[in-house]
């Protein structure tokens, strides 16, 4: 099971044939409660956010709640990679998301990822 970056899933968004085929070519797709509140908070309109909605339900994606062991581990990712590559929160709950469930991460975001040493990194050039 891979689990897409929100960058991925704009790209598809955006329609990105490239970025399409990486999410169609994966046989299981999963994304973190994170990525999937932000692409719902890109959204413009109820529309957008349906169709955000239902591009989920089409390619069965399974939605990765955030866990205590999650956060956990984020803030832990935080303290340690903030200041050294730019993390943010949401980039610590997603790479926290795929460690705690031993996912590769499909990004096209090395920079604030590649540091994490537990993290599986699929690198993704748009």
């Amino acid at each position: 099971m891979v689990l897409f970056d929100t960058d991925i899933l704009i790209w598809v968004q955006r329609g990105s044939q490239k970025a399409a085929s990486w999410v169609g070519e994966a046989e299981d797709r999963a994304v973190s409660i994170q990525a999937y509140m932000e692409l719902l908070q890109g959204a413009r309109s109820r529309r957008e956010i349906q169709d955000t909605k239902d591009f989920f339900g089409e390619f069965s994606f399974e939605v990765l709640p955030l866990t205590e062991n999650i956060g956990h581990r984020a803030s832990i990712y935080i303290e340690e990679y903030s200041a050294v590559c730019g993390m943010r929160v949401g980039d610590a709950i997603i790479a926290a998301t795929a460690v705690e469930n031993n996912l590769t991460l499909a990004t096209g975001n090395q920079k604030h990822f590649r540091p994490v040493r537990d993290l599986k990194l699929k690198p993704f050039v748009p």
